[in-house]
């Protein structure tokens, strides 16, 4: 495998990030025009396939190509991938189990083949603890890491991207004292982390930032969240242990300012030497 860099991002809804929030210069379109990455995965697309292609052409025109999994609800959810290299393989739905794909029609997990890299990008929902909410998280969760054990016994570099909806240790939640109790920074959800990654699974940009708060990549829209870097880091890129290897550089691509945000989210990019 070449040098390659892969970014992911939770847009909010693409049509807000390419429109609605993006003053002129600014926003998602803008953003892909000047990164280095090869691969980005989006998440809370918000749109179906076709607004999703819609709202990308200028991109596209510029030689981005595309896969998605539009959601089943209309104006939920919603992933995709786009690839500087033509996408070869495409797989919606962490997999079947009873004979079922539960999450097939979600449009929360959508993973591709591009030259050598394997790549999903990875919406969990968020949950409710002691809700029928938290069960189906805990339900999408079980089935992404049957995916992920599948995917470590294959002889191809893999990285899951995403918005986890988890934060895996007090140094990833600026108010995690406040949280303890609440969906997104529950022990099961933290254990659950923590279980992938003794698989071999790695979390590439905890890797390069060790023992330091964050880098956040989500600050509320409300208030001073930002402002006071009040933040969770709840995306990720768990990649394998042949990939991680490789792993360059890793870092947070935080506005400058608030007024300068697209999302509620960052991208986080990372980069992985070649192999």
């Amino acid at each position: 495998m070449t040098s390659t860099i892969v970014s992911t991002i939770n847009v909010n809804g693409i049509r807000a990030a390419v429109k609605e929030r993006s003053p002129e210069n600014l926003g998602l379109l803008p953003w892909l025009k000047t990164t280095l990455a090869d691969v980005v995965c989006l998440q809370e697309t918000r749109a179906d396939d076709e607004q999703l292609a819609e709202a990308l052409a200028p991109a596209l025109a510029d030689g981005w190509h595309l896969a998605s999994a539009d959601p089943h609800i209309k104006g939920r959810n919603g992933v995709a991938v786009l690839s500087r290299q033509a996408i070869t393989r495409v797989k919606i739905g962490p997999g079947v189990e009873n004979g079922v794909d539960e999450f097939e029609a979600h449009g929360r997990y959508l993973e591709v083949d591009t030259g050598d890299l394997t790549v999903a990008s990875v919406y969990v929902p968020t949950g409710e603890a002691e809700t029928d909410r938290q069960l189906e998280k805990e339900r999408f969760m079980a089935a992404v890491a049957a995916r992920m054990a599948d995917l470590r016994g294959k002889d191809r570099d893999a990285v899951l991207c995403g918005d986890w909806n988890i934060g895996h240790t007090e140094l990833d939640i600026k108010a995690w004292k406040a949280n303890q109790k609440k969906a997104g920074f529950l022990p099961s959800e933290r254990q659950w982390l923590t279980d992938l990654l003794a698989t071999g699974w790695v979390d590439v940009v905890r890797v390069l930032h060790a023992d330091v708060a964050g880098p956040y990549s989500w600050w509320s829209w409300r208030g001073k969240a930002f402002d006071n870097d009040a933040g969770w880091r709840i995306d990720y890129q768990l990649a394998n242990e042949r990939l991680a290897k490789r792993v360059v550089s890793a870092r947070v691509e935080r506005a400058e300012a608030y007024a300068l945000r697209w999302s509620d989210h960052a991208p986080v990019t990372v980069e992985y030497g070649a192999g």
